[in-house]
């Protein structure tokens, strides 16, 4: 299943570290296990950063969606 995630979504404003715990959290439940998860929105790198190492092991593949350059495999653990 391939799952969206408006990283901007998970805060207001600006995205504090202080609150990183809580989007972590959020990510991984709309992430759930096995999924191929595609990130996209204006947010902090850090942020992304984060996301993408929370995930490794948790997600089959991970892909971040440029306005500029599309679509940017940051790991496919698929064994096909």
């Amino acid at each position: 299943m391939t799952i969206l995630i408006d990283v901007s979504k998970l805060f207001k404003g600006r995205a504090k570290i202080k609150s990183l715990g809580r989007y972590l959290e959020r990510v991984s439940k709309m992430a759930g296990e096995g999924n191929e998860i595609i990130l996209y929105g204006p947010a902090p790198i850090w942020l992304y950063l984060k996301i993408a190492h929370a995930l490794h092991g948790k997600a089959r593949k991970l892909v971040y969606r440029s306005p500029i350059v599309g679509d940017l495999v940051i790991f496919d653990h698929n064994p096909d």
